[in-house]
């Protein structure tokens, strides 16, 4: 069972922060995407929508992850980077990380496409909302 992590004062961190929502874009078996399958990411972004490393490096513990999925309590973790494999989502949980695929290079803007590798299989997910905090 994963604990909630402990609150952050939006008013302590940079105006860059956001929060990103991203949902499950179409695959086989989900034709029409899947908004219950989705990432709600907290990361400082850059003026170019991108995840803007030097911040995160200042604000690791605020670059926070929950992972929703249907039918399952959500799982809560952080958003670490890498030099190995680059952006990962660290799960809190017992759940392996998954890794943003190329998501230093990734603009995250909605209606733009983003890839996560969970468990070893790639899925597309689409930048539902990027909202100040």
């Amino acid at each position: 069972m994963s604990k909630s992590p402990k609150p952050i004062l939006n008013t302590s961190l940079p105006p860059q922060f956001r929060q990103i929502r991203i949902e499950l874009a179409r695959e086989p078996g989900h034709p029409e995407g899947d908004a219950s399958f989705a990432y709600v990411i907290v990361a400082p972004l850059d003026a170019n929508d991108k995840i803007d490393p030097t911040l995160w490096q200042t604000n690791r513990e605020a670059c926070r992850i929950t992972r929703l999925r249907p039918g399952e309590e959500d799982d809560h973790g952080h958003l670490v980077h890498r030099q190995d494999s680059g952006w990962v989502l660290h799960y809190e949980s017992n759940k392996p990380d998954s890794l943003g695929f190329h998501f230093a290079d990734e603009r995250f803007i909605s209606g733009e496409y983003v890839s996560i590798n969970e468990g070893g299989k790639m899925h597309t997910y689409r930048v539902i909302s990027v909202s100040h905090l």
